[in-house]
């Protein structure tokens, strides 16, 4: 179980998601779709994400690569 301390240096996910943007694999590529995004959830959860990813129909790649990125930042 984390502590308080631990969830309060835990970024947000959106706001990590856009920090990956020089990553070479699926979750950089992500990385770089969402920061093309001016509508993209910058203080949102994975769940927002989701949904932005559905609001602009992203292809299944775009979707697999969220949950990649998810389980990379919940082991932060």
């Amino acid at each position: 179980m984390q502590t308080a301390l631990q969830r309060a240096a835990k970024p947000n996910f959106g706001r990590w998601l856009l920090q990956q943007v020089k990553r070479d694999d699926d979750i950089g590529a992500l990385a770089k779709c969402a920061h093309r995004d001016p509508c993209f959830p910058v203080d949102g959860d994975v769940q927002a994400v989701s949904r932005r990813l559905n609001a602009i129909q992203a292809d299944g790649e775009m979707h697999v690569a969220l949950e990649e990125a998810e389980l990379d930042w919940a082991c932060l």
